[in-house]
């Protein structure tokens, strides 16, 4: 990027950078603020590009694909099911990809300011630890705040129980520029496990089993595919594994939602008083049927599935979900759990996008998936295609693409922030190799 004036480098480069370093903090905070500053930021990338007559930054095939996504989900909320609230979704679904070419730019005109973003990361992680367990032992944060749940953490996220969300989501990002800001050597960063370890076990108390399911699974990806993270990883899992066992025998309230009820709610334990009273099911049902993860999930899956066959190629339009579970001819078993979204990032688009939105969702699979087995056939002959940072942004990347775990929406704007993060990293990384 070339700036002409001192006005032009504050509007286009000090304010992005400031807003994007701050985005940690207004994630807690919000959808509000995080969703205006990556859009503030959108703008700001386009007036910059429309001010000097420099549209290249998107000429590439990232880029387009992108806009052929957007294209698709335009048109399919103006012609399925229209509804206004699909439609805004999908017009201003836009902002993601400029963002994402926004930073990337940024990055390349001055990678430094990655230090700010970091020490932000590092400032929310600290503070939602000291709360977090403060709130563990007392009941209630430092404001105050309760969980939304008993026997869950949300601590600054309130009655939003989205703690253990925000954690595991940013885990691969913070570990990841630990990684190349301090390299393992600074006397520092012995600090910075301990904080490494304290998120884990928080993540653990908050009671989010797909928060814990996603940390455990990038953690399996950084130890198969990172050439020199393994110990340190084994290490910080290890430390993290005997305070949850010494705190699981003192107080069993976590692993007992984690681990004891995640299979009473599949049926795989034949206890039904494990079964609380908004989850009792007729004898029949418990006794002889497994559900996928619990019965509300089970039947909105099969709602869902239903859904989509009904509706192969554009699926019911973005954001109808909800619209339809409440039809009977989607209820299962006479019964009728109708929520906003099917929580399973696959079974939504299928529902709600048809075949062929899918096939966007099942290129990116194929294409993460191409580039980890190149690296990993590579790693046999000990050379490596991606770097440890880029293994751990990677790790970040693979939470949204696991298709066998309940998620968000796709189109949730806090989810989606969460999950565009990793990518201007990766695009960076990539072509500068400054590790």
């Amino acid at each position: 990027m070339i700036f002409n004036s001192s006005t032009e480098r504050f509007f286009f480069y000090s304010i992005p950078t400031i807003l994007f370093s701050l985005l940690p903090f207004f994630l807690i905070s919000g959808p509000f603020l995080s969703d205006l500053s990556i859009s503030l930021i959108s703008v700001l990338f386009l007036i910059y590009c429309v001010r000097n007559k420099n549209f290249s930054y998107f000429k590439n095939k990232y880029f387009y694909f992108f806009l052929i996504f957007w294209g698709y989900l335009l048109t399919n909320s103006l012609i399925n099911n229209f509804n206004l609230d699909s439609t805004k979704i999908s017009f201003f679904y836009f902002r993601y990809g400029v963002f994402v070419v926004a930073i990337s730019v940024l990055l390349d005109n001055d990678y430094k300011f990655i230090k700010y973003f970091f020490y932000c990361i590092f400032i929310c992680f600290t503070g939602l630890i000291l709360d977090g367990f403060y709130q563990y032992f007392n009941g209630e944060n430092i404001f105050g705040f309760k969980s939304g749940s008993t026997h869950r953490i949300s601590s600054f996220f309130h009655d939003e129980l989205i703690l253990g969300s925000y954690l595991s989501r940013l885990w691969p990002i913070f570990f990841g520029l630990s990684i190349i800001i301090f390299k393992q050597k600074n006397k520092y960063f012995s600090f910075f496990i301990l904080i490494f370890i304290l998120s884990e076990v928080l993540i653990f108390l908050s009671g989010d089993r797909s928060a814990f399911f996603y940390l455990n699974l990038t953690t399996i990806f950084v130890l198969i595919c990172s050439k020199n993270l393994a110990k340190l990883r084994i290490i910080i899992l290890l430390f993290s594994v005997s305070l949850l066992i010494i705190i699981s025998f003192i107080d069993p309230t976590a692993k007992e939602r984690v681990f004891d009820q995640t299979l009473s709610q599949m049926n795989l334990l034949d206890k039904a008083n494990e079964v609380t009273k908004n989850q009792k099911v007729d004898k029949k049902n418990q006794e002889n049927q497994i559900y996928i993860f619990s019965q509300e999930h089970h039947q909105i899956y099969t709602s869902a599935y239903k859904m989509f066959l009904d509706n192969k190629f554009l699926g019911v339009g973005i954001k109808n979900f909800r619209n339809f579970c409440s039809k009977p001819k989607y209820f299962v078993n006479k019964k009728e759990f109708c929520f906003t979204h099917p929580h399973n990032t696959y079974l939504q688009i299928l529902s709600e996008t048809g075949i062929i939105g899918f096939l966007f969702l099942g290129v990116i699979l194929i294409y993460f998936c191409t580039y980890v087995f190149r690296h990993l056939l590579l790693k046999l002959n000990h050379k490596y295609y991606f770097t440890d940072f880029e293994i751990c942004i990677l790790s970040g990347v693979l939470i949204y693409l696991w298709p066998i775990v309940p998620t968000g929406s796709i189109f949730n704007n806090w989810l989606n922030i969460l999950m565009i993060l990793n990518i201007p990293f990766l695009i960076w990384s990539r072509k500068f190799n400054k590790i």
